[in-house]
């Protein structure tokens, strides 16, 4: 372009403008030609480089006009096109001239009117880059550019007179290379959260703008944190990690979609005026951020008659990213649902809108740790969420179509539709998921039964008569018992042990793989040298586990020996040889044990081999997995908690009998602190006790949507009808002495949730153990068979105490004082005095690293 036609181009605008910005800048620019202008760019991007007008015009076009190099792509042409009033084509990916003369004259606009500023945090400005676009960015593009590197290179070695095939020229491995880095160690990759169907299915509605192109949690800001206006129905303002990616990583709210460009859309009724009225019609449409800024929309919780028309003569609304009150004659759009401002996770949590936000998230968080259980029941009181979530799972199987069960047992169902159409379903059993949980389904329907067009057929792992169950309906009481609430504690009557009603399944894996080494390949037997025969009972006689023998840690699963290097044998050793054979000492222990704390029952075993199509990574000759399952009841230390945030250790199980009893003698279930609810805010949990016990009573089950609160009278109402007092308070008598309470106490039903922390898997005792070879310590952690640490200012604190005795113990005999360890073990096992302990091996260490710093220290005592 000439300067003439920068002058045309922006002669639109106003006349200062145009002379401060155009001609002022005309006036500057000292270049009077394309080739001087691009020599002069050159110079600017390229700073100290030859200035040679050809390799300035090709980086200049490599910089904007080469696609392989630059691409706005179809989401940047929509934008361009959008935010600058462009008709552009879909197709034109590179910039044109018109794109950078709109730019420039919105620059200047905004720096005129100080105007039009953008919000970085709007998800009208934020886009969500799905699985496929990012496989394609850090997978498949760099792996691409590799192989091409790489074909060029081998196209250059092969003479014109050889044929090449392409297989010589074109070598896929840094594709493949590319591919498995990106899918196996990116930030993004992680493994699918299978705790129980919610948690999967909530995973896989995860969003962040971490990773790769993103911002690190320890540089996000509190802008991007923050709940934005435009995240209203799309991104859920409840669920978030508690820790330091608050915010940073969230979830799609319940009814938002990802559209084509990546942007979330939210649905909204269009609402219609008919005769005077504003009437909401069924027609819906899904609205992208910055379009919905554009229109004034209201919830769905303004009065509506019978027809549709909106009764209430002025609404709140939302309108510019603000909340404000307007004539209900400027509504445009009206929510689909109270629910649609949150995500999956929070849409079932009953009375959520009574409930503290951080407690609502840590209700969120805690239903995703819920594992399932032997016994499952949903809830009582519901959102009517349960059954889409049960479904959405995929693994609770409802009828296509009207139709008969043709044949069902444990492992498969036919059913035969109206239609004629068979389908056939494998029933799965016992399948071990990645968070060592359990998943089963079960068939509901028996041979020649005629099933209904969605009628439950299976249910999931998770579901009770298609509906999502992650734990137990049971009656509880608020109030206080002997202390055991303290600190959020839990008691629970021993009928849920003994009716394994919070029972649940862990299932472990364990990998025994037979390998090549340099002596000669690793071999699977059952006789393995130095090795008690109560550890080898349940191996078969290839040295393989049976599958039904109850195992527990330093049980054999898979006897594997592996050849030992030759050395010089002493006089022992080769009488020995000579009695038992050659056998005996050339081969060592690599068998398969099972770890320390572990125990179940052998469930499953696989074997898999080269030779019959298994692919195993190199060196490896065979692989053995075993899978174990082990019931696991309610204990003491085990982690409970509702559906809103209220969590708590179980303190004590105490047997029917001693747990207080309503006065038809009906013994509580479960006790929690009342001072557990009063700071905490989470008043949800009261309401779904109080309406949880009408509903048992009176034989139904209760959909409390979420935001869609029940009246005060229709509750009462329902309390009255059940026979209950109002106020949901009753009389409860001492299970010990069978007196009455003095006060009254709020029972119910609550569903009640079991947690993966379980206290089997923490749990830890030590008496001696494995040391250190350097500092003669015990070990550290449960896996190692460690001790527990005692630091610096646990030291500090039996000084404080003057517990001398106690804390020399500590520091020798209980730690790295050898010779006193040793024979404080004898006294012990020969019922003798303790004798006083010796010199600790740390502070012989400080006398040799004073000696290494040339000083000698001579020891008084």
């Amino acid at each position: 372009m000439t300067a003439q036609d920068i002058r045309s181009a922006f002669g639109d605008l106003d006349e200062a403008a145009y002379r401060e910005y155009i001609e002022g800048t005309l006036n500057r620019d000292r270049t009077n030609s394309q080739e001087e202008a691009i020599l002069e760019l050159y110079k600017k991007i390229k700073p100290g480089e030859t200035l040679v007008l050809d390799n300035a015009r090709e980086a200049f076009e490599n910089l904007f006009f080469n696609a392989r190099r630059y691409s706005l792509a179809a989401v940047g042409r929509y934008k361009m096109n959008k935010k600058l009033g462009l008709r552009i084509s879909d197709k034109q990916s590179l910039l044109t001239k018109d794109d950078l003369i709109a730019i420039i004259k919105y620059l200047i606009s905004v720096a005129q009117t100080k105007k039009g500023f953008d919000n970085i945090d709007h998800l009208g400005n934020r886009r969500v880059r799905r699985v496929g676009e990012l496989v394609g960015m850090y997978g498949v593009r760099v792996g691409m550019m590799r192989v091409e590197r790489d074909t060029k290179g081998r196209m250059s070695l092969i003479s014109a007179e050889n044929e090449a095939s392409p297989s010589q020229m074109i070598n896929p491995r840094p594709l493949i290379s590319a591919l498995n880095s990106f899918l196996k160690t990116s930030q993004l990759s992680t493994i699918l959260d299978q705790t129980n169907i919610l948690s999967e299915i909530d995973n896989l509605r995860r969003l962040t703008v971490g990773g790769p192109g993103g911002i690190t949690k320890n540089r996000a800001s509190f802008s991007i944190r923050d709940i934005s206006p435009s995240q209203y129905g799309r991104i859920c303002p409840i669920r978030s990690p508690e820790g330091p990616n608050i915010g940073v990583v969230t979830y799609l709210a319940l009814y938002a979609r990802v559209n084509e460009f990546g942007f979330i859309e939210a649905p909204y009724r269009r609402v219609v005026q008919n005769k005077g009225k504003m009437q909401v019609t069924d027609e819906i449409l899904y609205l992208p951020p910055d379009d919905e800024e554009n229109h004034y929309i209201t919830q769905s919780a303004v009065n509506q008659d019978d027809k549709g028309y909106i009764t209430d003569a002025r609404v709140p609304a939302r309108y510019k990213g603000e909340f404000i009150e307007i004539n209900v004659q400027k509504v445009e759009y009206i929510d689909v649902s109270p629910r649609q401002v949150v995500g999956l996770s929070a849409s079932i949590i009953p009375f959520l809108q009574n409930n503290d936000a951080s407690r609502a998230l840590m209700g969120t968080h805690m239903q995703c740790q819920a594992v399932p259980l032997v016994k499952i029941e949903a809830p009582l009181v519901g959102t009517g969420m349960e059954r889409a979530i049960a479904l959405g799972g995929k693994r609770t199987i409802i009828a296509p179509e009207d139709g008969d069960v043709k044949y069902v047992d444990g492992e498969k169902l036919v059913y035969k539709g109206k239609s004629g159409k068979e389908y056939k379903y494998h029933i799965q059993k016992f399948v071990r998921t990645n968070k060592d949980v359990s998943f089963s389904q079960r068939p509901l329907v028996s041979n020649k039964e005629s099933v209904k067009k969605n009628e439950v057929l299976i249910d999931g792992p998770n579901s009770d008569k298609g509906e999502i169950a992650i734990g137990q309906n049971l009656m509880v009481a608020y109030m206080a018992f002997d202390g055991l609430g303290y600190e959020d504690a839990i008691v629970v009557s021993e009928r849920v042990v003994k009716e394994d009603l919070l029972t649940s399944i862990t299932m472990e894996e364990f990998r025994a793989d037979v390998v090549s080494t340099k002596l000669g390949p690793e071999e699977i037997t059952r006789d393995i040298p130095n090795v008690r025969e109560d550890l080898l009972s349940n191996l078969d006689k290839n040295g393989i586990v049976i599958v039904g023998s109850k195992v527990k840690g330093g049980d054999v699963l898979v006897g594997k020996v592996a050849p030992k290097g030759e050395k010089e044998l002493t006089a022992e050793e080769r009488l020995l040889k000579a009695i038992f054979g050659e056998k005996a000492k050339e081969v060592q222990d690599t068998s398969l044990t099972v770890p320390y704390g572990k125990s179940g029952t052998v469930v499953h075993i696989r074997e898999l081999e080269e030779k019959r199509g298994a692919s195993l990574e190199p060196g490896v000759l065979k692989r053995v997995i075993v899978q174990t399952a082990e019931l696991r009841k309610i204990m003491v230390g085990d982690k409970l908690a509702g559906r809103h945030g209220n969590k708590g250790v179980v303190s004590r199980i105490v047997p029917v009998e001693d747990m207080p009893y309503m006065e038809d003698g009906t013994p509580i279930d479960v006790i929690i602190s009342p001072l557990s609810v009063i700071s905490r805010m989470n008043l949800g949990q009261l309401f779904e006790t109080y309406i949880g016990m009408a509903a048992k009573k009176l034989g139904y089950k209760v959909a409390v949507p979420v935001f869609d609160e029940i009246e005060e009278d229709i509750l009462v109402a329902e309390m009255k009808k059940a026979g209950l007092p109002a106020d949901g308070k009753f009389t409860l008598y001492d299970g010990k002495s069978g007196e009455a309470y003095k006060n009254k106490i709020v029972v119910g039903y609550e569903y009640i949730l079991k947690l993966a922390h379980m206290v089997k898997d923490k749990l830890h005792a030590r008496s001696t153990g494995p040391y250190s070879l350097v500092s003669q310590q015990p070990l550290g952690g449960k896996a190692q068979m460690g001790g527990q640490r005692f630091g610096e200012m646990e030291v500090w604190a039996l000084e404080s105490h003057r517990a001398a005795h106690a804390l020399q113990e500590m520091l020798t005999i209980k730690s790295d004082d050898i010779k006193g360890r040793n024979m404080a073990f004898e006294a012990i096992i020969k019922g003798l005095e303790i004798p006083e302990p010796s010199t600790p091996e740390s502070f012989n260490v400080l006398l040799k690293e004073l000696n290494a710093l040339g000083l000698e220290v001579e020891k008084l005592h």
